[in-house]
């Protein structure tokens, strides 16, 4: 399984717009983060993990020219806000399944209907098939079954994925006990790592660390990062050995 990281940055990007935080002043090209997303690849099989208003961008760097579907985390609009740039896969391929939970899926029907509909559609307009993904039902991809782990951002709820022996959650404050049950044994856990101060709806660096302790990945990776976690070199000095801060173009083995 290949896992290339599309964007590790949070809802605003590093750098931010009109921001002089020494961060998103950097020349480094790993202080310099796209909106979070993934491509999980096994097999033949293609799949991305949340596509946000970098999604052009994103799948232009990796030069990517097929996918087999969308898997949404949650109904932000740093996660969902590049639905509409499917056109160039609806049109090579014809309609593009997408799984979300149901309330996500109203969302989107809401902010993109013009896809979603189904009598007197907009010509050029993509198509979706619907996935509705319930708590505790692992669903089909592929060849490969993909756990769903319910966790809570605040107080909405978001949906984790593990994909074997690989994990990810981005935009998580709380995961009870049980669904932690669905994380062990893992080769790998991406987990998000805001900044150091804490946050409302975020883990901060500390809540990350002390999460990939109690879960114990062979290796784990950070992502959804702020400016305010500071430079990706001094960071990532810091981190225990076999944690590391995960950086856009990233691709990983498991």
């Amino acid at each position: 399984m290949k896992v290339t990281f599309l964007g590790t940055g949070t809802s605003q990007g590093i750098p931010i717009i009109g921001s002089t935080h020494p961060v998103c002043l950097s020349e480094d090209p790993k202080d310099k983060r796209l909106r979070v997303s993934i491509m999980v690849e096994w097999d033949q099989y293609r799949y991305i993990v949340d596509c946000g208003p970098d999604f052009r961008q994103q799948m232009l760097s990796v030069n990517c020219d097929r996918i087999d579907g969308i898997l949404f985390t949650h109904e932000h609009a740093d996660h969902t806000a590049g639905l509409d740039d499917i056109r160039p896969f609806f049109f090579r391929q014809g309609d593009i399944p997408v799984y979300a939970h149901e309330r996500v899926l109203k969302a989107l029907q809401r902010r993109f209907d013009y896809i979603f509909e189904t009598n007197n559609k907009y010509p050029g307009a993509p198509s979706v098939i619907q996935n509705v993904i319930w708590n505790n039902q692992p669903f089909r991809l592929g060849n490969l079954d993909v756990i769903p782990i319910n966790a809570m951002h605040n107080r909405l709820q978001v949906f984790g994925f593990r994909f074997g022996e690989f994990a990810y959650l981005t935009d998580v404050k709380t995961v009870e006990e049980e669904e932690m049950q669905k994380l062990s044994g893992l080769e790998v856990l991406v987990v998000n790592a805001l900044r150091e101060e804490a946050h409302h709806s975020h883990f901060n660096l500390e809540e990350a660390l002390a999460f990939v302790e109690r879960v114990k990945p062979k290796r784990a990776y950070f992502t959804h990062i702020s400016h305010r976690l500071g430079f990706h070199a001094k960071v990532a000095k810091s981190l225990p050995e076999n944690v590391f801060l995960a950086y856009d173009n990233l691709s990983i083995s498991i």
